[in-house]
């Protein structure tokens, strides 16, 4: 009979689905096990998972051996050649595997029986989670295709394995460390806010908002006690417990629908505490004690987050806020006929830190703005609101964090300011404000498929991607194709590496959303302010000068050849443009190059469909690059100028550094004349030329680009209206010779004096 992993490949990325059909952790592993087993035509499926302080693997579900080794196998790491796999982070297949020196004799388990024998590790990113395993009496019976197609779904498992592993863990600190359930749980005391009224702070992503003030990962803000002649009962938990469940299976499916890329499994973790036992039968336990439901989550929930919280293992840590949003889930559902109540809509989120993932949690969950209080938010997390339309605002005043419920809160992201309790005549100028962004998204209707300057010259306007989503954005506001996709969301989102298969479905979902069209996408750049949080980094005295972009794709080649191979294979009959950021030398280039070129190889031997010319760019932010700009040209398909890094380094100013941001300036004679030098080389070697960067939406700025000759512009979808409108307005030989006026100044003040800067 057939093997259809291609097709296992395809439906095993459909976890929500599995979720829906378990009842419990261990019944979700067993149906995972089942459906490889069946897909794979394989006699025996085991998943073991890895405990790491007493390095062992554990059976934990299986399909073919014997029911009752579930929980009894336990293998060392190194120990057999399942233990073998994971201590040498490589896939084992063998033709008898029986007969191995290697191979693990265990009695009563049945394994004798089996030959063929193919286990792969399952990792998050360097970390061990487990081994995946398959066995067959045919001897030989597994191939090499077996073995890639294993491989794919354990990268595609790891995530929800690596949740299960961890509900291990919390049972293990349960018996051991679990505080004391009857203890009751007090709310902590709020200190009046009666002078805040109006703060200024930074910008963080733009747009306005009027809600709430809930501060994030508070539970007793949704504390709801029956109203009088209410009581709830044992029956209205387990009601609220299966209504929040499928609210969560709901928003899971929702996400991974709509943000598919970076969206993949974020409710995982609150689907596996909800359907555990222990968690929903210590609540039960309590109330059948004599506790109201109420108490009860708050006592289970607090304790969770005390064991959370205090573990020496990080991806629990990581989990405190899960626990917190699904006990305050719980609560708000324990009111009959309050559908929708445990969402965030009506809510401005106040919080000291969010990481990515929770900023997905909060817009799945409809929340109307952020509010990050003290500490500058990092690019990606700016990025991110931007890309989800969140409005955003960092500002230094920590009393925020005790705001009382209820507290309306009014933010302009695009001012950096918030009121907190505005009278009716603030509330009327931002519903003013609301109405004018309104009128103006509504105008993008009015967008010309081509953009020309009032005497005739041609200027492409491409648009910046985060997310597939704002790919049709795009597609609706004409841009005549993605000038940069930053490809490191979905690596910053998840709590590890993407596999190269998930890779391969992101970038070929955003090619096909715009077919036809150029897409330019930057391979991995992370480092700098945008740091990977499963990944283990040097502490670095300044990171932007450190390891990132390129740099670390080089030096991590492993990761580097899954995205190039996702990318090469994603490409197949499209316009795709591959782009190298941080370029600092020709030498860079070529070994990035000659890294693609291996991974052509690879595919061809593997008879995998793939793109056989892919158009290779260097992007320009660094003066070294400026300077290497002509032989840059020469060896790369095209070149594109990342502005805001470029900026930085030109005039060694750390855009993200508050006390300095007032010498980052876009329009410094030293940055004009690099941006002027480029577009020549360019010119010279006949080689497409973009330009990226916030000088590319900025009115100021804008006659100076087309001006040296810039002919493509990249910028935020959102901002190819007001772009164009600009565009059009200007005469391009009257920019030439501003432009020329402009790179004879010397100063900093003449420049912004002929640009009409602070006046």
């Amino acid at each position: 009979m057939r093997k259809d992993n291609v097709d296992l490949i395809c439906n095993i990325g459909e976890l929500a689905g599995l979720f829906k059909k378990s009842s419990s952790l261990e019944d979700f592993l067993q149906t995972v096990v089942s459906i490889v087993a069946y897909h794979m035509r394989s006699a025996v499926c085991s998943v073991y998972l890895y405990n790491e302080n007493a390095q062992e693997l554990v059976l934990t579900a299986t399909q073919g051996l014997s029911a009752d080794s579930i929980g009894r196998v336990r293998l060392k790491l190194g120990e057999g050649l399942t233990g073998q796999a994971l201590k040498e982070l490589r896939p084992i297949r063998e033709g008898a595997g029986n007969r191995s020196p290697q191979y693990k004799f265990i009695p009563g388990i049945l394994e004798e029986r089996y030959q063929a024998f193919l286990a792969v590790p399952i990792m998050r990113g360097l970390d061990r989670v487990g081994v995946l395993v398959l066995q067959d009496p045919v001897a030989d019976y597994f191939d090499e295709n077996d073995t890639k197609a294993l491989q794919a779904i354990a990268a595609q498992l790891a995530a929800t394995i690596e949740n299960a592993k961890l509900l291990l863990t919390l049972h293990q600190l349960q018996e051991n460390t679990l505080a004391d359930l009857s203890a009751p749980v007090l709310p902590e005391a709020t200190e009046p806010l009666p002078e805040l009224k109006f703060l200024r702070g930074v910008a963080g992503a733009d747009g306005i908002a009027i809600g709430q003030a809930t501060v994030f990962g508070a539970l007793e803000e949704v504390h709801h006690e029956p109203a009088p002649g209410e009581h709830w009962t044992l029956e209205d938990f387990h009601r609220a417990l299966a209504k929040t469940e499928q609210q969560l299976e709901a928003l899971q499916l929702q996400m991974d629908e709509r943000l598919a890329d970076v969206a993949s499994m974020i409710f995982s973790a609150h689907l596996l505490i909800v359907k555990d036992s222990k968690f929903s039968g210590t609540m039960v336990n309590l109330i059948e004690k004599g506790m109201t439901p109420e108490r009860a989550i708050e006592q289970v929930v607090s304790d969770y987050t005390h064991l959370f919280g205090n573990s020496a293992n990080p991806r629990l840590r990581e989990k405190v806020q899960d626990v917190k949003d699904l006990g305050r889930r719980l609560v708000r559902n324990l009111r009959p006929g309050e559908e929708g109540g445990a969402d965030y809509r009506g809510r401005v989120i106040v919080a000291r830190e969010l990481m990515p993932s929770d900023i997905l949690k909060l817009s799945a969950q409809r929340a109307e703005g952020l509010v990050l209080v003290s500490g500058g938010a990092t690019s990606h997390v700016s990025i991110l609101a931007r890309s989800l339309r969140l409005p955003m605002v960092i500002v230094e005043e920590r009393r925020l964090l005790t705001l009382p419920t209820p507290t309306l809160m009014a933010v302009d992201g695009d001012q950096g300011t918030l009121y907190v309790n505005p009278g009716p005549d603030v509330l009327r100028g931002f519903y003013e404000l609301m109405e004018g962004r309104r009128v103006l998204e509504r105008s993008a209707a009015e967008v010309k498929p081509v953009t020309e300057t009032r005497d005739g010259q041609r200027i492409r306007l491409m648009a910046n991607i985060n997310m597939i989503s704002e790919a049709r954005s795009a597609r609706a506001l004409q841009a005549e194709g993605v000038g940069l996709y930053r490809s490191e969301f979905p690596f910053i989102v998840r709590n590890d590496f993407p596999s190269e298969e998930e890779q391969y479905r992101i970038y070929r979902k955003l090619l096909d959303e715009l077919p036809g069209k150029p897409v330019v996408i930057r391979t991995l750049d992370v480092g700098g302010d945008k740091m990977l949080s499963y990944f283990p980094t040097v502490n670095e005295a300044n990171p932007f000068l450190g390891l990132r972009a390129i740099r670390f794709s080089l030096r991590y080649k492993d990761i580097f050849v899954r995205q190039l191979r996702a990318l090469l294979r994603a490409g197949v009959g499209t316009d795709l443009h591959i782009m190298f950021p941080l370029i600092s030398s020709v030498d860079d280039f070529v070994e990035a190059r000659a890294v693609v070129q291996e991974c052509q190889q690879e595919l061809t031997r593997e008879k995998l469909p793939h793109l056989a010319q892919p158009k290779l760019g260097a992007m320009i932010e660094l003066p070294s690059a400026v300077e290497v700009a002509d032989e840059l040209a020469e060896e790369a398909d095209f070149l594109s100028i990342g502005g805001n890094d470029l900026v930085q380094y030109m005039l060694a100013v750390d855009r993200t550094n508050e006390h300095i941001s007032d010498l980052y300036v876009a329009y410094h004679p030293a940055v004009l004349r690099a941006l002027r030098r480029v577009v020549d080389a360019a010119r010279r070697h006949r080689k497409p030329l973009s330009f990226c960067g916030e000088m590319a939406a900025d009115p100021k700025m804008i006659p100076f680009l087309v001006g040296i000759g810039i002919r493509t512009i990249s910028v935020d979808a959102r901002q190819i209206p007001r772009v164009q409108q600009l565009i059009g307005q200007l005469d391009a030989g009257q920019a030439q010779s501003t432009a020329e006026r402009l790179l004879r100044m010397g100063k900093i003040s003449d420049v912004a004096a002929a640009l009409n800067i602070g006046a």
